[in-house]
């Protein structure tokens, strides 16, 4: 807080005091005064003055409002300048919108696979939280995870489509938009299997008509063979996910319950997605989502900050799917990247 802040609200406290008799020496930190004042306050007998106390308590909290919202920069007890909060975004986060990450530090995965088979404590396991036993359908079906490594920021975002099931034509346009991609089975569920395995062709032949290229090329994918804790509930072997993804497809056997598997998926997300190995979660430490924008704005504009702090991250707790319109046009945007387009095919 401002000292020119602490300054104003101890006079206005000192004038209460005067009005009330009630001496306090010493005690300078508005906090501890209003701890101080609590018993002239909540005294039972309520007179004409505490009332003018109560009135003078509600101005200052006006006072302080105003102060913040006009953005005061604060300063901290050893001097140093501390980032306003009114600097800091008080909705979802675009690093690439807000100058503050290359558009090549953008990245999107997008997650497919059958219900119940695990996707979501996948995802809770990159977002640094903790595995959840009881199911439940997915309802938050899009994450923000930004990192600062190596002096740079980056942004990626977590896209489940799997709700898009009954809906061919968005869940093509969220195939399109992934960067790289992550399906997800049960070893426990043979149909889950065999959705994977129509999902990989699936993604296939969108990037493939996209990109206007072999339709053989294998695009980026990792695919979990989730529940690998479950060993005698097991009915899909490893000789038949070979057989069924073709071996230039990277698959690992996963548990997010015990976490078996989940490090190599993650480095494999990132390998494929051209991105630091240090977004593995064990590689970075989360912090909260102020201290990131703190940070970020601290250092924007500022050359050779490159290793300056350790791998960190948080997620964005406001972070929303972005309209099918901007997906659409992101698509367009790619497919005349390198030649002229023809018309995008959503259908």
């Amino acid at each position: 807080m401002n000292a020119t802040i602490y300054r104003s609200v101890d006079g206005i406290l000192e004038t209460f005091n005067s009005l009330t008799g009630h001496q306090q020496s010493g005690i300078t930190h508005p906090v501890m005064q209003s701890a101080a004042l609590t018993p002239v306050l909540t005294h039972p007998k309520v007179s004409n003055i505490s009332k003018t106390g109560m009135g003078i308590i509600k101005t200052v909290k006006v006072h302080l409002r105003h102060q913040d919202k006009n953005g005061v920069e604060s300063r901290s007890s050893s001097g140093n300048r501390q980032v306003s909060s009114d600097r800091l975004t008080k909705r979802s986060v675009d690093l690439m919108e807000l100058g503050l990450a290359k558009p090549r530090n953008c990245h999107r995965i997008v997650v497919l696979g059958a219900p119940k088979v695990g996707k979501t404590n996948i995802l809770q396991r990159f977002l640094g939280k903790e595995f959840e036993e009881h199911y439940e359908p997915t309802i938050e079906d899009f994450h923000r995870k930004l990192f600062y490594i190596g002096g740079e920021a980056y942004q990626i975002d977590l896209l489940d489509a799997s709700s898009e099931r009954d809906f061919p034509a968005k869940r093509r346009l969220s195939i399109l938009t992934g960067d790289t991609f992550l399906l997800v089975f049960s070893l426990d569920d043979r149909e889950s299997f065999n959705k994977v395995c129509e999902l990989l062709n699936e993604i296939k032949d969108a990037k493939a008509k996209l990109l206007k290229c072999n339709l053989h090329r294998v695009p980026p994918v990792v695919i979990c063979g989730n529940k690998a804790d479950l060993k005698a509930q097991r009915v899909v072997r490893q000789s038949e996910v070979v057989e069924g993804i073709g071996e230039d497809v990277t698959f690992f056997e996963t548990s997010a319950k015990d976490g078996t598997g989940m490090e190599a998926a993650f480095s494999a997300l990132a390998t494929l997605g051209r991105l630091p190995d240090e977004m593995i979660p064990s590689r970075h430490e989360m912090i909260s989502l102020f201290t990131y924008q703190s940070m970020c704005i601290g250092r924007s504009g500022r050359r050779g900050s490159r290793g300056l702090c350790a791998p960190c991250a948080a997620v964005d707790p406001l972070a929303c799917r972005p309209s099918f319109t901007s997906d659409l046009r992101l698509v367009l945007k790619s497919s005349t990247k390198n030649n002229k387009p023809e018309r995008c095919q959503i259908q």
